[in-house]
């Protein structure tokens, strides 16, 4: 029996993948990645390791879930060591527990290896700290992406009145439906909101306004998905911490990095 590792590769810039992480895709004999998983990291692959694309697309899925579940546990029983590559951390947003859980029924070894979740990584790259000792104390990450019929399924009073600072992941589609529920419930609508386009990949874009304008920026500035959404006060820092736009540093070599070889 073979072994599966629940890999983060995080948000985008490849130096962002941790050491084990990067360890995972190197000694893997079958890599399954998404979308969003920088291609550049496929490169440390062993040259004979079959790579499997798995990614969706809103409203479209390369492959199904269930596909991906079978083929994590196929592989595994081939005695294959497996690296699912998720952008982002498996576990936020990522089905990773839906495929930890595959696994465990069929009793096959595997490790989850945490990433750089998106909704810190992104608005961090883009200047804004999700938390700030004066400013906000407490953080959410949110899902934007609503089931149909449920579009109550967010508790939107608890998150208009409760949190400091909202990541809010997949909802640029709803993005008017979400600044509609938090002025509803009690955000003032010059609330400021950010989005973060591509966050940490060399195309990342970055608008702001509030909740009473972000949709018509948005529309005009043509921001679509992978989009972050951040919403709360924090926002308002990004006009002094903006460092990304200004960074010249050479990229880091993964390979110098201690211990990984």
């Amino acid at each position: 029996m073979g072994k599966v590792y629940l890999v983060g590769a995080g948000p985008g810039d490849p130096g962002l993948i941790t050491v084990k992480g990067l360890r995972c895709i190197q000694e893997a004999d079958v890599i399954l990645y998404d979308r969003l998983v920088n291609k550049e990291l496929l490169s440390y692959a062993k040259p004979d390791c079959d790579l499997i694309y798995c990614g969706k697309l809103p409203n479209y899925h390369f492959m199904k879930q269930e596909t991906i579940n079978s083929f994590l546990v196929k592989h595994a029983q081939k005695g294959k060591v497996v690296t699912r590559l998720k952008g982002g951390d498996p576990f936020v947003f990522g089905r990773g527990g839906e495929e930890a859980e595959t696994l465990a029924k069929n009793r096959i070894a595997f490790e989850v290896v945490p990433g750089i979740t998106s909704g810190i990584a992104a608005p961090a790259y883009a200047g804004i700290p999700v938390t700030h000792r004066n400013i906000a104390s407490s953080f959410a990450v949110v899902t934007g992406h609503r089931k149909k019929g449920d579009e109550e399924e967010l508790k939107w009073d608890s998150l208009a009145k409760g949190i400091d600072t909202l990541a809010i992941y997949m909802g640029v589609g709803n993005l008017p439906y979400i600044c509609e529920q938090l002025t509803k419930h009690g955000k003032s609508m010059n609330t400021p909101v950010a989005l973060v386009q591509w966050g940490s990949f060399e195309n990342q874009r970055t608008v702001t306004g509030t909740l009473e304008t972000i949709v018509e920026i948005v529309r005009l500035e043509e921001i679509e998905n992978p989009s972050m959404i951040i919403v709360g006060e924090v926002v308002r820092l990004r006009d002094e911490l903006k460092w990304f736009e200004q960074l010249q540093e050479e990229p880091i070599e993964l390979a110098a990095i201690s211990g990984v070889r």
